[in-house]
């Protein structure tokens, strides 16, 4: 087994085209594994950290909305955290609210105020903290989430504009400019922490995982004024860099989902799935970052749109298959689909439901099988 501390530093709401178009983040890729095609299972903070904590979709876990947190299925299905802390890890996690993950396993569960909080400052001093931890022979899994993007578009956005508002859609340069404002603030974040984990001499030992947990509209379609509403690319493409000593640097252009990271990292760590709990959805990425034999995997999402509501619904009403090439979307509230070709069209504009493409039959019956609760071996021959 590797002896290695996990560092997850989680941007709420950061952008994959923000980060591929950022100067620093370009910095960051190029002394990581960049995967420029991470897909989040929900374009919501809650559904997508638990599947990403547990290696499963929310469809089998329990946690599949807003609402759902508490449903989560712990007795059936073991968290990253509870694997890490079975092996003398000490654990901590710095969050905006306790629902945000799933808490078993965890040593300390910090909740910070997003809006008198310098997150910089407090995570800083939770390095230095944990880093005291090495020193008496434990390594550390410390998960700290960034929220102030999503603070700020909260107070900005979501509590002034509904999802049609007819002053925030045709306003697309401000909602540009507002939203870059927040990332650049990101950047600067994540500067100071990634220069702290160096003067901590904590980049010798630890496994760096950079991610979005998903993106953030900025008017790209009328009926969703930030995020959770669709499952559209500019919201379930993600940023992951994922840094190791050991580990060459590159950029992987394949389609992965924030499921596998959970598998990835025990795999380095070399500890065995525990077979007394469901089996998991996401496969480990090593073979893929050491360039072996890899099958690319669909990826599956769903959130709940809100439609003409002010509060999400229950559960989810829009769910989506993809590969690298082709995107089912199954509005369930309106019985209608869409079918986009995701390299000829990547803003989703130009929809080729019933227009005779055989992609079309084969990933609706790859949803309908997800959805029937069977989603190992979602394997396709198609990219």
């Amino acid at each position: 087994m590797l002896s290695k501390n996990i560092i997850i530093l989680m941007i709420d709401g950061g952008r994959l085209d923000r980060a591929k178009n950022s100067s620093f983040f370009n910095k960051i890729r190029s002394k990581s594994v960049f995967f420029s095609n991470s897909i989040t299972y929900g374009p919501h903070t809650i559904a997508a950290m638990h599947a990403f904590f547990a290696g499963c979709y929310g469809i089998r876990t329990g946690t599949d909305s807003y609402w759902s947190t508490y449903k989560f299925k712990k007795n059936k299905f073991k968290t990253l955290t509870e694997y890490l802390k079975e092996n003398n890890y000490y654990t901590c996690a710095d969050i905006v609210s306790e629902i945000i993950i799933p808490k078993q396993g965890f040593d300390e569960f910090l909740i910070h105020d997003e809006k008198k909080d310098c997150l910089t400052d407090r995570h800083i001093r939770l390095l230095e903290a944990t880093k005291a931890k090495n020193i008496t022979g434990h390594n550390f899994f410390l998960f700290l989430q960034y929220s102030n993007i999503h603070t700020k578009i909260s107070e900005e956005v979501l509590k002034v504009f509904d999802n049609f508002s007819k002053e925030y859609f045709e306003n697309r340069k401000l909602n540009e400019q507002r939203y870059d404002k927040q990332f650049k603030k990101a950047e600067n974040y994540l500067m100071n922490i990634l220069e702290k984990i160096t003067l901590l001499d904590l980049d010798k030992n630890s496994l760096i995982l950079i991610m979005s947990d998903h993106g953030i509209s900025v008017g790209e379609k009328v009926g969703e004024r930030a995020y959770g509403a669709f499952c559209y690319d500019y919201t379930i493409r993600t940023f992951a860099s994922y840094i190791s000593p050991e580990l060459k640097n590159k950029e992987i252009p394949n389609q992965v989902r924030h499921i596998d990271f959970m598998p990835t990292i025990l795999d380095q760590l070399g500890l065995e799935i525990d077979k007394k709990f469901e089996s998991l959805d996401g496969k480990s990425l090593l073979p893929l970052i050491e360039g072996k034999e890899f099958t690319e995997k669909l990826a599956y999402i769903e959130t709940g749109n809100p439609l003409d509501e002010s509060r999400p619904p229950k559960k989810p009403n829009v769910k989506s298959v993809r590969t690298s090439k082709w995107k089912l979307i199954f509005n369930e509230h309106n019985n209608t689909k869409e079918l986009y070709d995701l390299i000829q069209d990547p803003d989703e504009r130009n929809n080729l439901i019933g227009k005779g493409f055989d992609i079309e039959r084969f990933l609706w019956e790859k949803l309908i099988t997800i959805q029937n609760n069977q989603s190992d071996n979602l394997e396709t021959n198609y990219s």
